[in-house]
């Protein structure tokens, strides 16, 4: 954008200019101002008329009054809104609509002008660079996107979203976030509450589920080996963690990133279902012992990203018991569960965790980024373990309660307020509907299976435990093929190119993928309370008619 637009007009330097500035009315007599006349030329708060002022002129800079046109950005972000609100609001949530104006990446590059140059655009041209993002961006809040682990609008946390971007805060100190800080402790308790901490814990909001799941690496390794932090890996013996092989990938790379190695993950076995096997896990520790390696950590995953398969974590909590083993437990995806009555068993056993990842931008659809770190530990574990006590921030003789001064427990500084997401969303449709939208999708998932296994040339992979629905799609051709590996040969092209007609349409998302020694299959994600009965149908549907003549 033109600089002129937004910036008051400045002064030349070689010229003898005087500033007008914005003054109070004068209290004063003009014979009282004229005894004065020092007064004239000061800059005095609360502009009531103009007088003149002579520049102050420092490295060829003007540095007189304001130079932002506030009305002119006002007036830019109206219309910014407008473009939105019709936009990536009404039209991206539309099911007639488009789910994706599918370009590929160069064709995109032209279309969106992507150089930077040295001269800003008019305002009418960056209004269209605005209607250009949203327009061949993909809408996830359309009603037909059932592709990643998020979807759907939700008003409360999206307008929570545009208050944080307004008020632009950072959470690190109470004193430049006092009603954040405050909001992301309620939430905060009330989330370990849910897990079942009567007494408490400690936690924090981050920069997502991977975060989550690197912090809670990074602190079971301190709790395990505290020197490590002042004295680094030469303080530890060869440490190892296990987790299922149906664990997010962030854990290996949690290993990577913390010197601990991604072959001292040691990856348990699943059953069919996908959940991780309690008695190969005990077989893994005491074959981890008898090498001479140090166990610290079990990580289980409660809704898996694939299969949607909680593994077994009362069964796991008893082995870490046995073994004096941190439990990280990654809800990440079904945390969610938590809130549902008739859902949250899924999850029995997590109170026992020492900690815990839960997202609420995932089925409980708060706006990106909104992940939560739960510890159970109430005596700083937290705050020792990232602390670094940075002097300009964390002063301790400041004249409130400095234990409301949370960053020094995260390992990013600058930190959003996600919190406020979920708080806002929270309070707006209370507990029990929360609760509905779980149990909705749940039972929606249900009606799809039901619908997959009636349909001719739909397998199901298997029941879903969660809102994670896996099939296949058999086009006609190959549906008198025996089952056997020629079958699942071809199969195995059919989802990609089923995916590409879909995209390039623009009908509807649904992500596929291999799994094991699996061919290529869907996997339905249902979360958002906008999806019906009718939109189930017409995935199914949309399927057959893109891939009916493969």
């Amino acid at each position: 954008m033109r600089l002129e637009q937004f910036l008051l007009p400045s002064l030349e330097l070689d010229e003898e200019a005087e500033l007008l500035v914005e003054q109070e009315e004068p209290s004063a007599s003009h014979s009282e101002t004229e005894e004065n006349p020092s007064e004239s030329q000061s800059l005095k708060a609360g502009a009531g008329h103009p007088v003149k002022c002579c520049p102050v002129v420092i490295d060829d800079v003007v540095l007189n009054g304001p130079t932002l046109n506030v009305l002119a950005a006002e007036n830019f972000i109206h219309q910014s809104m407008a473009i939105i609100m019709e936009d990536a609001v009404k039209k991206a949530t539309d099911v007639g609509e488009k789910v994706c104006e599918w370009r590929f990446p160069e064709e995109l590059k032209e279309l969106l002008d992507l150089e930077l140059r040295d001269v800003g655009e008019s305002e009418s041209e960056i209004l269209q660079r605005c209607r250009d993002a949203i327009k061949y961006s993909v809408k996830t809040t359309h009603p037909h996107f059932f592709n990643q682990l998020y979807a759907g609008m939700e008003p409360y946390s999206m307008v929570a979203s545009f208050i944080v971007e307004a008020l632009k805060p950072s959470l690190y100190t109470y004193e430049v976030a006092p009603v954040f800080t405050l909001m992301e402790d309620a939430v905060l308790r009330k989330m370990m509450e849910m897990i079942g901490w009567e007494e408490g814990g400690d936690g924090i909001f981050n920069a997502g589920g991977s975060m989550s799941n690197i912090y809670a690496v990074n602190l079971a390794r301190f709790h395990h080996c505290p020197d490590i932090k002042e004295v680094g890996l030469s303080a530890a013996p060869r440490l190892v963690m296990f987790t299922s092989q149906e664990c997010h990938y962030s854990i290996s790379k949690a290993a990577a990133l913390l010197g601990i190695g991604t072959k001292n993950v040691y990856l348990v076995p699943s059953d069919k279902s996908g959940k991780m096997i309690p008695s190969a896990l005990e077989e893994q520790i005491k074959a981890a012992k008898s090498e001479g390696a140090e166990p610290f950590m079990v990580n289980a995953t409660a809704g898996t990203t694939v299969l949607g398969a909680f593994d077994p974590i009362q069964e796991v909590a008893d082995i870490c018991e046995k073994y004096n083993l941190w439990l990280h437990v990654d809800a990440c995806w079904g945390g969610a569960a938590l809130m549902s009555k008739k859902h949250k068993n899924l999850l029995k056993g997590i109170h026992r965790a020492n900690s815990v990842a839960w997202n609420p931008h995932k089925m409980l659809m708060a706006c990106l980024q909104c992940c939560a770190f739960l510890v159970r530990d109430k005596t700083s574990l937290l705050q020792r373990c990232n602390s670094a006590r940075a002097s300009y921030l964390f002063q301790q003789d400041k004249f409130y309660d400095v234990s409301y001064d949370t960053g020094d427990k995260s390992l990013q500084c600058s930190r959003k307020p996600d919190a406020f997401k979920f708080w806002l969303m929270w309070k707006a449709l209370g507990t029990g509907e929360l609760e509905q939208r779980v149990d909705r999708a749940l039972a929606m998932a249900r009606y799809l299976a039901q619908e997959i296994k009636r349909r001719e040339g739909f397998r199901l992979l298997m029941e879903p435990e969660y809102a994670n629905v896996c099939f296949w799609y058999i086009p006609p051709s190959l549906r008198n093929l025996p089952d056997g590996p020629e079958l699942w040969k071809k199969l195995h092209t059919v989802a990609p190119v089923v995916k590409e007609r879909m995209m390039k349409k623009g009908s509807m998302m649904v992500g596929y993928q291999p799994h094991g020694d699996k061919a290529n299959f869907f996997r339905m994600i249902i979360i958002s309370p906008q999806a019906s009965r009718q939109d189930m149908d017409f995935v199914l549907d949309e399927i057959h008619n893109l891939g009916k003549d493969l």
